[in-house]
């Protein structure tokens, strides 16, 4: 449906290493001319070093290709495994079956197939995928393999690729005779944001989109803020804002699509983490962040009509039942008389609400952090998380949101703090009250 709506030969956004859709960036290509240089000059082991996503694999797949008719390569990507395995793999990628054999007939199998290309005139390219997963004993046994050699060459041309975790490991005491053999690190730095709009429209033209614009330039700039520049991420972001767009029928890629997504995308949201809260025992509650559910339009629009009626009426109801109950007691106890010193001396109802509890410090405020999804609105945020909407809410959020200059216009995507405790919107009141509303129930509905 996807490629259909857009008129797409293919997905633009896949996940695979595919060499076709490789965009050469700056860095890339630096990255590339380094591979065949030292390969070319004999220097023995090489290492290409990226964070994740950056499109290593596809880029040791271009590498490899233009080996092709050159040079006998091998490429082992299999890393979790012993100096046996490891060997096995190379021999399996050769096309040479050791199932049984030792460790010394491996290397031997081995030895005759180097020499073989020596004699052709072709060199022997041995690439490593994921090289930081491999343990210890295993990169001992690669820095053996360089071994292979003659008084004026190299046998074997080895390339380590891998994540800075494998830079990490290099840097090691104990690695210090294969560091030493190491003649180039190549190095990949992410792409820049003029890079990042390259780098869509190099994809889609790939897959055969004659619109260029069907990423808005918003859209793009927050798929390039969000991504840092790793391509990995922009496949994923592009991929299901198309996919959005697609099942909107919208004709482009919007920046509200875009927030969408990532609100989607989001997995903070989905975990649980109890906060701190003051207090210990049965006595202290615990509170989950977590982003509230979207409810339906009926929902929105019975609660816009009914709560603030409904509050109102409940609180009539606590004020005419507590004033009547109150009105017994000093009958009662001055023989259906009331004067002052029977009023001033009566105790609070155990049914009247307690006054809120002020905090010493802003610290012990126990405050939570919503992202805005499509749809919401303050009002509703304030009723999901606190069971209330009145002016000491208002206030208190936006004495923690101080950019929050119209509660009726909230962005998608962007973090409101709101207070929990009863405590924190008690402080709030002195502070804030003054800017709220003369009718703070309309304010945040819309």
């Amino acid at each position: 449906m996807l490629l259909d709506y857009y008129k797409l030969a293919e997905e633009p956004f896949g996940v695979t290493p595919d060499p076709r859709f490789l965009y050469l960036s700056r860095q890339h290509r630096e990255a590339l001319a380094s591979l065949v240089y030292g390969t070319e000059s004999n220097r023995g082991f090489l290492a290409l070093i990226a964070k994740p996503g950056m499109g290593k694999t596809s880029l040791l797949y271009h590498y490899l290709e233009s080996l092709r008719g050159k040079a006998r390569t091998a490429f082992v990507f299999r890393t979790d495994c012993d100096s046996r395995e490891f060997i096995r793999h190379v021999l399996l990628d050769l096309g040479i079956d050791s199932a049984g054999n030792d460790l010394p007939a491996m290397h031997e199998s081995l030895n005759r197939v180097l020499a073989e290309e020596m004699r052709a005139g072709r060199r022997f390219v041995l690439v490593i995928d994921e090289a930081q997963n491999l343990a210890d004993e295993v990169l001992e046994s690669i820095r053996l393999l360089s071994n292979f050699e003659t008084p004026w060459m190299k046998l074997m041309q080895i390339v380590i690729a891998g994540q800075p975790g494998l830079a990490r490991k290099l840097s090691r005491p104990s690695m210090t005779q294969l560091r030493q053999r190491i003649s180039l690190v190549i190095r990949v730095a992410p792409l820049n944001k003029e890079e990042i709009n390259a780098y869509i429209d190099h994809r889609l033209l790939i897959a055969g989109c004659k619109d260029s614009k069907l990423f808005s330039p918003g859209a793009r700039s927050v798929i390039a803020e969000y991504s840092e520049g790793i391509p990995r991420k922009i496949n994923n972001v592009c991929f299901n804002a198309m996919s959005l767009a697609c099942a909107l029928r919208h004709a482009r890629v919007e920046r509200d699509t875009v927030l969408e997504v990532l609100a989607d995308l989001d997995l903070e949201s989905l975990i649980e983490s109890p906060q701190a809260v003051k207090g210990t025992g049965e006595d202290r509650p615990i509170r989950v962040t977590s982003t509230p559910r979207r409810p339906s339009e009926k929902s929105n629009r019975w609660l816009a009509g009914w709560a603030p009626k409904l509050a109102v009426v409940g609180a009539l109801v606590l004020a005419v039942a507590t004033g009547i109950q109150s009105s017994d007691v000093l009958t009662a106890n001055t023989g259906g008389k009331i004067d002052d010193s029977a009023l001033q001396q009566q105790p609070i109802s155990a049914e009247r609400p307690a006054e809120p509890v002020p905090i010493g410090s802003s610290a012990e405020q126990v405050q939570e952090s919503v992202r805005i999804s499509p749809g919401q609105t303050l009002y509703q945020i304030s009723v999901d998380n606190l069971g209330r909407y009145d002016p000491q809410v208002l206030a208190a959020i936006r004495n923690l949101n101080p950019w929050l200059r119209d509660p009726n216009r909230l962005r998608i995507g962007e973090q409101v703090v709101i207070p929990w405790a009863t405590a924190s919107i008690a402080a709030s009141q002195n502070a804030e009250f003054q800017d709220v509303p003369s009718s703070p129930q309309e304010v945040g509905k819309e």
